[in-house]
């Protein structure tokens, strides 16, 4: 395990799928070959993610397979790679969801290598994000996913597609614009890009004061969340993407806000965080309610989901709110819990479109009867959502309460009571769906393929194995989140 923690492991996981990206780019032409190479590329990262998060060494909470170069020494920055017990959970989370997306993306028929050279790329540009130790990198990283998703969704989505795609660059650039304001104030009253040495060491903005820099990262990272009110890209982006993009975007995508938050907002300025912990629970409330309320009044599944993100998403930053070891904990679950139970979901929805060319709830009807195992799927992946015992789900909102409870008594029964509004539309959407009376949308569809059930089964496995035994993960979130007890007092 120590050879493997002294080599450039995570250099390989991180590049690995824009290196499969070029290949498929330049040597590639037929399609079968294309979803083969895919196929493997992001198997092997997710094969060498894996070991990577076996062989970290869960007693030590520094950064670990770190790689420290300077790039431009004039202004001090760094090439900077590594995780902690923060960041290499939702490494796994992204090389298991990009290897399920490109399983999920083999009905694609159009323009199947540009297709695939995206989707590849988004992957690098996540984990890039989630393992750069210098603020350039991870500002640099969290671009990258800007273009694959804008072309995804334009090219390859359904709808007003178009349109969804603008404005989820436009809202997305408008928090890229302010997170760099705030990175280039650090830079210049701190001298650094170094995130390990910004946590350590109090920042004194020289220009503006420490809470304007705080808000300014804490814009960019809540439309990536997201919060109410910078919410509203995200159902029109879910309703128009194509399946593996709406898989990639609830399942990773959005943890890059909650991600952010903790890793800058609070491990830089953890005074500025204490100064506003009212607002963050007060904003996290109000997501969890206004979001469980607005799924009640849609007619599209993926809509729906959407809007079910938006309010679970709440759960996060109330956990984050909270700026204690289990609620910081509890929100680190929650991301990871959230990836596996919404990628379940948007997969079943996306094979439920492919075969009766419809999202709409009220000609969805009986589908049970023509596809057992894709209802089972949805079923399963609707209990763990609305935190049935035994699933992720469960245990990860179950410690989000119990670390901000002892804080805030009122908002927590408030976020409590939302998990009745959750039980009531995953109930309301499964009977509606799934059974009643047969439609006609649903007389004449098949149940889902083998190779369509690995991506699901693997889903499935995650969210019981987090459920049943929790510590697989808590034991990570718990050492990346102790060293800012410290700072936060």
């Amino acid at each position: 395990m120590q050879a493997i923690r002294d080599t450039a492991w995570l250099n390989i996981i991180v590049f690995l799928p824009a290196a499969g990206a070029i290949v498929l780019a330049l040597a590639l032409k037929d399609a079968k070959k294309i979803r083969v190479w895919a196929t493997l590329v992001t198997f092997a990262t997710l094969a060498l993610s894996v070991i990577m998060y076996v062989a970290f060494d869960r007693s030590s909470q520094d950064f670990q397979f770190v790689t420290q170069r300077n790039w431009f020494p004039d202004f001090n920055v760094q090439y900077f790679l590594g995780v902690d017990g923060l960041s290499a959970p939702l490494v796994l989370l992204t090389a298991l969801l990009g290897f399920a997306s490109v399983i999920v993306s083999f009905s694609v028929k159009v323009r199947v290598k540009e297709y695939y050279v995206w989707l590849l790329l988004l992957e690098t540009g996540v984990l890039g994000v989630f393992t750069s130790l210098d603020l350039l990198m991870f500002f640099l990283f969290w671009e990258v996913e800007l273009l694959p998703m804008y072309l995804l969704i334009s090219i390859w989505g359904s709808g007003r597609k178009e349109y969804s795609a603008m404005k989820f660059l436009i809202f997305t650039i408008a928090g890229s614009a302010s997170m760099l304001i705030g990175i280039l104030i650090i830079y210049f009253s701190m001298g650094t890009f170094d995130m390990v040495q910004l946590a350590n060491t109090p920042v004194n903005a020289a220009v503006f004061s420490s809470q304007a820099v705080f808000w300014l990262l804490f814009i960019a990272f809540a439309i990536k969340l997201p919060v109410w009110p910078v919410h509203t890209w995200l159902p029109d982006a879910h309703t128009d993407a194509p399946t593996a993009v709406s898989v990639m975007l609830a399942g990773i995508l959005l943890k890059m806000g909650g991600y952010g938050m903790i890793r800058l907002n609070v491990s830089i300025f953890p005074e500025v965080a204490k100064q506003y912990q009212p607002i963050l629970i007060g904003l996290a409330v109000v997501s969890i309610i206004l979001g469980a309320l607005a799924v009640f009044r849609q007619k599209d599944l993926k809509r729906l989901v959407a809007y079910s993100s938006v309010s679970h998403m709440g759960f996060v930053l109330l956990g984050i709110g909270s700026l204690g070891t289990v609620g910081l904990t509890g929100a680190g679950m929650q991301m990871f819990a959230h990836g596996t139970i919404t990628g379940m979901l948007f997969m079943s929805i996306g094979l439920i479109y492919e075969r009766a060319h419809t999202r709409q709830i009220p000609e969805l009807s009986g589908l049970a009867s023509r596809m057992p195992i894709i209802a089972i799927m949805m079923v399963l992946a609707g209990l763990a959502s609305l935190g049935l015992p035994s699933m992720s789900g469960f245990i990860s909102e179950l410690t989000v309460f119990v670390g901000t409870f002892g804080q805030y008594h009122v908002a927590t029964i408030i976020a409590v009571s939302s998990i009745a509004l959750t039980a009531g539309y995953i109930l309301w959407t499964v009977q509606r769906v799934l059974f009643g009376g047969q439609s006609e949308k649903a007389s004449h569809i098949s149940d889902t393929t083998a190779i369509e059930m690995i991506p699901l089964l693997v889903m499935l496995a995650m969210i019981f194995l987090v459920g049943l035994y929790p510590s697989i993960i808590t034991d990570y979130f718990k050492l990346g989140i102790e060293p800012l007890m410290g700072r936060l007092g």
